[in-house]
């Protein structure tokens, strides 16, 4: 093996070595909250192809690689049969076909794993992973890729047609933890509010107590801050506040991909600034466009649509409702993957000798609150269903589409539905407001349930929630 991928093998040591010598695994025990993504127990582990793991920059795709890693081992996996490549160190496909090549040839046979880490460093990449399959030396072996790109997944599709492998579900995707998935990891709610929210359970939250329903609440409002980004998350539970570190390490990425993407560092600014300005509003490329010194809306779409491929962005459209699809002419609603890399961004943007006062003075403020809110049960619902807004005669802040039904939700963080904000919503029997309220009840005829059951529901593709 290569010396430059041996600090990522030592489990060719012995498990002990790599538990202890792995630089992505000694930090991650030097944490106090360590997460253990379900997705591990989701990767392949017997169907031999070509597989892909998508997700942002620091979102920990690395980490979860090597505890798969350690997981494989665990099921008896011999460690000469896997094999962690990082393409940081490859330059193209040729060097990428040389190393699988070599590494194909000393492992053993009978099954063995290939993780190649942000392979889309590696110009050409496809070109080897098809060279190698067409020729039959994949033929028992489980490859996964990942990358910060998610057009990746769609070059996969594309570019290696009939080369995946067998798997109905050859594409994974990291997102930042759920606001469920925070507390259970923080232990930051009573078994009782944490047992109602994991099995979506409106009555048993119902009978919860004020103790139980403040936990709720403080939980939800510290995920405002912090978001479900491991590092911001450890921050908190380390010092008790974002270190400026993590904000400018999030922040860097994004404006370092930009800049990889041949981007103009000038317009980034002005795009993530407008974007920031208008989270939770409806925008065009052409309005964006007359408002920047960018020239055209086209531009202002291709920074937008690099944003989202970095999963740094989410883009709603509006809803044909008689079709279930995106209305092409209308204007579209664009924020933040998360909160926190809507306050790093804005950390960026607009410095501040203490970022975290700053951020925290900003929270304190309701309708920054509400906007979050919003966000978040979008961000939420977008890793299961297809996402929309309604804009009729009013607007709907969410809908989703199951099947041959939509469902419409209109989120409301705050202490008071306004009757004026609601008038879109009666209109549907089957819609729902997620709101700032402990108990559930009824609006006329329409369902209000709390935000953080609804987060719970949407974020493990469950819809309608259990009455």
């Amino acid at each position: 093996m290569d010396s430059y991928f041996l600090p990522h093998n030592a489990h060719r040591i012995s498990r002990e070595a790599f538990r202890e010598q792995d630089p992505h695994l000694r930090r991650l025990a030097a944490q106090p909250l360590v997460f253990h993504s379900p997705l591990i127990e989701t990767l392949p582990t017997t169907d031999p192809g070509i597989y892909t793991l998508g997700g942002a920059r620091q979102i920990g795709k690395t980490t979860l690689l090597k505890q798969w890693m350690a997981h494989l081992l665990g099921q008896g996996v011999p460690p000469q049969a896997i094999t962690y490549l990082t393409g940081e160190v490859i330059g193209d496909h040729h060097s990428l076909l040389r190393v699988l090549q070599e590494e194909l040839a000393e492992a053993p046979a009978r099954q063995r794993f290939v993780l190649i880490d942000e392979v889309t460093n590696i110009r050409g990449w496809d070109r080897a992973l098809k060279f190698l399959a067409d020729a039959g030396a994949l033929e028992s072996t489980v490859l996964l890729a990942t990358g910060s790109d998610l057009t990746m997944v769609a070059e996969a599709r594309r570019l290696l047609p009939g080369r995946r492998g067998a798997a109905a579900a050859p594409d994974y995707h990291l997102y930042p933890l759920t606001h469920l998935e925070t507390c259970q990891l923080k232990h930051a709610l009573p078994p009782a509010a944490e047992t109602a929210l994991a099995q979506g359970d409106v009555v048993a939250l119902d009978a919860l107590g004020e103790a139980e329903w403040s936990a709720i609440e403080t939980s939800f409002e510290e995920y405002l801050l912090h978001g479900g980004f491991l590092t911001a998350i450890n921050d908190l539970a380390a010092v008790g506040h974002l270190r400026p570190a993590t904000l400018a390490t999030y922040s860097d990425w994004i404006r370092g991909d930009a800049l990889k993407h041949g981007k103009s560092e000038a317009y980034l600014r002005e795009v993530l600034g407008a974007i920031l300005a208008r989270t939770g509003s409806q925008i065009t490329w052409n309005s964006l466009a007359t408002e920047l010194s960018i020239d055209h809306p086209q531009t202002v779409a291709d920074y937008v649509q690099l944003l989202v491929a970095m999963d740094a962005m989410v883009v709603q459209p509006a809803l044909v409702e008689d079709r279930r699809t995106a209305a092409p002419k209308k204007a579209r609603k664009v924020g933040f993957a998360d909160p926190f890399i809507a306050h790093a961004v804005r950390s960026w943007l607009q410095p501040s000798p203490d970022p975290n006062a700053t951020i925290r003075a900003r929270l304190a403020d309701s309708q920054v609150q509400a906007t979050l809110a919003e966000t978040c049960a979008v961000t939420h619902a977008r890793r299961h269903f297809p996402i929309y807004y309604i804009k009729a005669k009013g607007e709907v802040d969410l809908a989703i589409v199951t099947g041959d039904r939509f469902w419409p939700i209109e989120v409301k963080w705050t202490q008071q539905l306004r009757p004026a904000d609601l008038k879109q919503i009666r209109v549907y029997p089957h819609g729902v407001i997620a709101a700032r309220t402990r108990h559930s009840h009824r609006l006329g005829d329409i369902p209000v349930l709390t935000l953080p059951l609804v987060l719970s529901c949407l974020g493990r593709g469950i819809w309608p929630p259990t009455p």
